[in-house]
């Protein structure tokens, strides 16, 4: 029997990509699909849109946001059709489309934005909105509490067209990313942390990777934080968090996620980043997997 659900996301994927939109199918916890394996640890260099532009072209579903697209034969190609019959969603890439989403993911934050900002466009989500403006900038979340920035090197899961009228991007949010992404300089101690339990593989009863492969990328990932002394150390830990969570998506758990948490909050902390922005990138980070089973 035709999945009717799979008909429906590729549907409106391609409905989008006739529009301009660059698209992709998400699984299962909002995620995109894994790397085949010539792409997998980025061993193929990566597409030409990444921070670190490659040379990669797999016609796969591969790097994540990267891979959305607005060209109907790579939507509908065989080696996407697996893809969209496990798909649960559709994202977008919106500085493809040459927008950013204003990601609001409760009542105070939506309060604040209608206090604050322009209106725009708007979309219901299942805790709070997305504000959709048209302009593309850098991506940042944990703006402020609630908050987060979608649009260059990020995606964004397509939840219906909203309503209103989309109006320029204002210097308001450009302004969020500008003084959240800025990480004090070094000896303007922010928080008085505590030492943080470490990650101890005792604790992790459920997780189905080695205590070698945990540590490794924890301590890669922890390496990454500490070397953004200047800025972004913040974006850094949410984007380590996430990576974390997302290795231990098909572990049964618990995993020890929390005190993976702790381990990247503090070293975020060491380089200048608040305690409390510090806990709230890193939380979002983990939550992106439902896998998390700390």
């Amino acid at each position: 029997m035709e999945d009717r659900s799979v008909n429906s996301h590729l549907t409106t994927a391609l409905n989008l990509a006739a529009a301009g939109v660059p698209v992709l199918p998400l699984r299962a916890g909002k995620l995109p699909f894994g790397n085949c394996t010539r792409c997998a640890g980025n061993a193929c260099g990566g597409r030409p849109t990444m921070k670190t532009a490659g040379a990669c072209s797999c016609p796969g579903i591969c790097h994540g946001w990267a891979a959305a697209t607005t060209d109907a034969s790579t939507l509908t190609s065989p080696l996407w059709a697996e893809a969209w019959r496990q798909a649960q969603a559709v994202a977008y890439h919106p500085a493809g489309a040459r927008l950013t989403v204003l990601d609001l993911d409760d009542t105070n934050a939506v309060t604040w934005a209608r206090e604050t900002l322009p209106a725009t466009r708007t979309v219901p989500t299942t805790r709070g909105e997305h504000w959709v403006y048209l302009g593309a900038m850098r991506s940042a979340n944990s703006v402020r509490p609630g908050v987060d920035i979608k649009s260059l090197m990020a995606y964004v899961r397509w939840l219906g067209p909203g309503t209103g009228t989309m109006t320029h991007l204002p210097s308001a949010v450009r302004a969020l990313v500008e003084r959240e992404e800025t990480t004090p300089a070094r000896g303007e101690v922010v928080s008085s942390t505590p030492g943080r339990a470490a990650w101890d593989a005792t604790t992790a009863t459920g997780c189905r990777h080695t205590e070698r492969y945990v540590r490794t990328g924890l301590n890669r990932g922890l390496a990454l934080v500490r070397a953004r002394t200047e800025s972004g150390a913040g974006s850094q830990a949410f984007g380590v968090a996430q990576f974390l969570a997302a290795q231990h998506a098909q572990c049964p758990g618990p995993c020890g996620l929390d005190a993976l948490g702790r381990q990247i909050i503090a070293a975020a902390v060491s380089v200048g980043v608040p305690e409390a922005y510090a806990e709230r990138a890193v939380t979002n980070g983990l939550d992106t997997s439902t896998g998390r089973a700390a």
